[in-house]
């Protein structure tokens, strides 16, 4: 009797065990499990009657689930069937007597098992029942606070772990380059990107256009509310040196000097997908944004600024092709994707209107200046993606609107009346993928919003505006599956504003920056990729003069 009763427990241990997962998503299924550990805890066997009992209440509960669709599920359904296919086994194999009040039709128990076959249930029993306790215990650790999961890694996403209700990402990348300049030679022209005139070649061990990055991400919801919270750190490799960029200033190749930090990320999000997603804190802008994250340059060099004294970045395609959108305090709203439309807006800490040209002869600064705002600048954007068979197209379009105020300028009097200008700009860009090949076209347009930076020579020394405008074009090709070849084209030009000659000598203003580049990127494995590149820079005054100067550079960007 002793063996049967363990055979029996054996079996529907294990029938409540193969059950778990199930039994502990649904509470309403618990009883049987609570009462047969009950029972085993408090006599340690069970009685036919104690059996019959648990088995026809848990026959009852399958049965009233499927009766009751509000209360069933699809993962419901396959669980009450293998119940039922589990309750005729053991049944079969119990006794050879009939049972009635709640048992299906044609159960039936057979005699005591053998010696043999009561130890293996005797054994069965124990390990059901130290698996139930085992199961028990790993489901509470989970649902503790301080339980710490790790999400699957996906390359290039980062490393999430998943602690209690948070989600904390870490992701980033690193690079460094050997880069040769050569300079063509020309004078030195205000604003001017190319190293043409400096007359000497330069070897550096640099960052490209991206710095390094460590980004920390924390997401979670509560209370209907999707919350991210971003700190993103970009250090360089190359010594800092004080000036007004900040760690983007040039570098100082100096011994006993320290790389530059910079903490260009720190923002909050909140918002769900009916609602819409709010940014508050410092990110990358909407307007210009897209058009360097599409860059291939993005991943290497391109046009390199100064090399023989390199800084937290090169300059990429950053004035020979667009304007850097920048990294600005803000706080932005965007919609929820509507048949693959979004739109966002937001209000940005305003800029200085900046003199990044320089001076004429005669120490007459080119442009203007200003320190006086007293509304934010407002950007926006709109993109629109969507596939069409292997095609896959994006389309986005941005604007700027700020009010420059209290501008100075050794042309600007009282007299002139240009004490402020309404700065305004607008771009447009497409990218397209099909198959192994990729292209992207970028234009932009501004009256004030100057070039290379956000309102660097955007106002004349009169107070009056500058236009402006740019554009660039890359196609990619993926030649095999880890090697792409990449080729680009860039131009931003500098129109004089009406009466400025009257005031400086604007002969060696920049009125064109363009560059070439072509480059070669190795997938070596998920995180490192190997590059090489050729770049041709040139800067063309409002004189006829120019300068040129050509780069070839070699190294690695990892990403994680």
């Amino acid at each position: 009797m002793a063996s049967r009763k363990k055979a029996l427990v054996a079996t529907v241990m294990a029938a409540s065990v193969a059950s778990l997962p199930y039994t502990m998503a649904r509470h309403a299924m618990a009883d049987d499990y609570s009462d047969l550990l009950d029972i085993l805890r408090a006599k340690g066997n069970l009685t036919q009657h104690e059996y019959s009992t648990l088995l026809s209440k848990h026959l009852r509960h399958t049965a009233a689930e499927q009766d009751a669709p509000a209360r069933s599920t699809r993962s419901a359904a396959p669980h009450a069937h293998a119940t039922q296919q589990a309750a005729s086994h053991v049944a079969h194999g119990a006794g050879t007597s009939g049972v009635s009040n709640g048992y299906e039709p044609g159960i039936r128990f057979e005699a005591a098992p053998d010696v043999a076959s009561s130890s293996r249930a005797e054994d069965a029993a124990t390990r059901a029942e130290a698996s139930a306790r085992s199961a028990q215990k790993a489901l509470d650790a989970m649902n503790q606070a301080d339980f710490v999961r790790v999400a699957k890694y996906v390359p290039g996403k980062g490393l999430t772990f998943k602690t209690g209700p948070v989600d904390i990402n870490l992701s980033g990348f690193i690079n460094g380059f050997y880069t040769f300049n050569s300079p063509g030679g020309g004078p030195a022209i205000g604003g001017g990107v190319s190293t043409g005139s400096s007359g000497f070649d330069s070897s550096g061990v640099r960052n490209g256009l991206l710095p390094a990055g460590l980004i920390l991400k924390l997401s979670t919801q509560q209370q209907g509310w999707d919350i991210d919270a971003v700190l993103g750190m970009y250090p360089g490799m190359n010594n800092a040196k004080n000036g007004a960029m900040n760690a983007n200033t040039g570098g100082s190749p100096v011994g006993l000097g320290t790389p530059g930090i910079d903490f260009r990320q720190i923002y909050v999000t909140f918002g769900n997908s009916h609602v819409g997603t709010f940014k508050v804190g410092r990110d990358l802008a909407l307007f210009g944004g897209d058009a360097i994250l599409n860059d291939a340059t993005l991943l290497s060099v391109g046009a390199t600024g100064s090399n023989s004294a390199p800084g937290n970045t090169s300059l990429g395609r950053i004035g020979v092709g667009y304007v850097y959108a920048d990294w600005i305090p803000q706080i932005t709203y965007t919609t929820p994707k509507i048949a693959g439309v979004q739109g966002s807006v937001g209000i940005f800490q305003p800029l200085d209107e900046f003199q990044f040209a320089g001076a004429d002869a005669k120490g007459n600064p080119y442009s203007a200046s200003s320190t006086q705002h007293s509304s934010p600048m407002i950007q926006g954007k709109v993109t629109y993606e969507a596939t069409f068979g292997e095609v896959k197209a994006k389309i986005w379009a941005s604007f700027l609107i700020q009010h420059q105020q209290n501008l100075q300028g050794v042309g600007i009097t009282t007299d002139t009346g240009h004490h402020a200008a309404m700065v305004e700009a607008g771009d447009i860009g497409a990218k397209v993928s099909y198959k192994g090949f990729e292209g992207v076209a970028y234009y932009y347009r501004g009256s004030g919003l100057g070039t290379t930076g956000l309102f660097f020579d955007g106002v004349a020394a009169n107070g009056s505006k500058r236009d402006s405008e740019g554009y660039y074009v890359q196609a990619a090709y993926n030649i095999t599956e880890r090697l792409k070849l990449v080729g680009s084209y860039g131009v931003s030009n500098l129109y004089l504003a009406g009466g400025e000659a009257r005031t400086v000598d604007p002969g060696y203003l920049v009125r064109r920056n363009q560059s070439v580049i072509g480059a070669a990127y190795y997938h070596l494995t998920d995180w490192l990729n190997l590059v090489g590149e050729y770049a041709h820079t040139s800067s063309d005054a409002h004189n006829g003069s120019s300068e040129s100067d050509d780069t070839a550079s070699a190294g690695v960007i990892l990403l994680f």
